[in-house]
């Protein structure tokens, strides 16, 4: 993280929305952007958020929907027009193609340690989009928002996006092309104001990807059936649980039928998506290819593609929730140098 606080900066800002533990952020500061505000509403995810936040970035955690535009320019000293990226990952649960998910929409759920409807801050996202008139946007979100009956809600978004003046592109990236060790595919929509003349743009995929071996092989639990997290004390075993039997019968790379969402991880593979309840007490989730155990915290900030010290608070099970729900930062990075490159350097930092 102190090599991080040392990128120079690139003379550009971002505002974010949605912000999580930080891991889009991280991505953008890993570019060389400044973060000078950033929003986040669960209480968990807004205190590993200030653990690392850079020294100058405002956290604010009221509800999105209390927040203006002007109440965000009056706390940064710009105006209307002057930020240079706006970012949002907007709660993604109620568009997953895991489980009922229209049966959420409209309705207020549970929602990490909060109970909110989730469906509709997208457009919380836009409204802001309007209000601050930003050069450039990214936002992000699980694929299954353009999928099947969600699919409304994303030509929705898309609408009101360029109803606020914005030219948009959105593509589906997949972290393990972006320097992850970890396929998790994600929407990533750019937008660019309409007076810039300038065009959205994507990262390319790189020409490699990283395994579970390169993420992790230099640790020293990595080869040993550890009983307990290092970091929280907690339990990894799974023995004794109903899943142990499954776990198995499983060849390491393949997920179980009977329990989808039971992996047996593969050394020279990249992991699976890390999701939000991986590894809670002896639910399904992402194990270790060699030993009847969920991954060490350490581990899994490896796979999650965050530094080794970069701080999680809370008990195992929050730690895990929080890197689940984030975008790797190294995937954001790769974004956000190509938003740098190819459409702010274009139209000049802001003053």
């Amino acid at each position: 993280m102190r090599e991080i606080e040392e990128i120079p900066w690139n003379g550009f800002n971002v505002v974010s929305t949605f912000s999580g533990g930080g891991g889009s952020s991280l991505g953008y500061r890993l570019a060389g952007f400044r973060v000078l505000w950033a929003n986040e509403f669960v209480p968990a995810a807004a205190d590993t958020y200030r653990a690392n936040a850079s020294p100058g970035t405002v956290v604010d955690t009221r509800d999105i929907r209390e927040v203006t535009g002007a109440d965000i320019l009056n706390t940064i000293g710009l105006d209307v027009g002057e930020i240079d990226l706006l970012d949002g990952s907007p709660p993604c649960a109620a568009f997953s193609m895991c489980g009922r998910r229209e049966a959420k929409w409209g309705k207020v759920t549970a929602y990490s340690d909060t109970r909110q409807r989730v469906d509709d801050l997208f457009f919380e996202f836009t409204r802001l989009l309007a209000e601050l008139r930003p050069k450039t946007f990214v936002a992000e979100n699980v694929a299954g928002l353009a999928r099947g009956k969600a699919k409304g809600y994303f030509l929705r978004i898309l609408a009101a996006m360029r109803e606020a003046g914005y030219r948009v592109v959105c593509r589906e990236l997949d972290a393990q092309w972006l320097g992850v060790p970890q396929r998790r595919r994600r929407l990533i929509f750019v937008g660019v104001r309409d007076d810039l003349g300038v065009g959205p743009a994507h990262p390319r995929p790189l020409p490699y990807r990283y395994t579970l071996r390169d993420a992790i092989g230099d640790l020293p639990e990595a080869f040993t059936d550890a009983e307990r997290d290092p970091e929280t004390g907690e339990p990894l075993s799974i023995r004794g649980y109903s899943i142990e039997p499954f776990w198995r019968e499983l060849e390491p790379g393949r997920h179980h039928p009977k329990r989808m969402t039971l992996w047996r991880l593969a050394w020279d593979q990249p992991s699976p998506t890390l999701v939000a309840r991986s590894g809670k007490k002896g639910t399904a989730g992402l194990t270790h290819p060699d030993h009847p155990r969920y991954f060490t915290v350490r581990e899994l900030r490896r796979i999650a593609g965050f530094p080794n010290d970069f701080q999680l608070t809370g008990d195992y099970g929050k730690r895990v929730e929080r890197m689940g729900r984030a975008v790797p930062p190294p995937m954001m990075a790769r974004v956000a140098e190509t938003v740098r490159d190819q459409i702010l350097s274009k139209v000049g930092a802001a003053g």
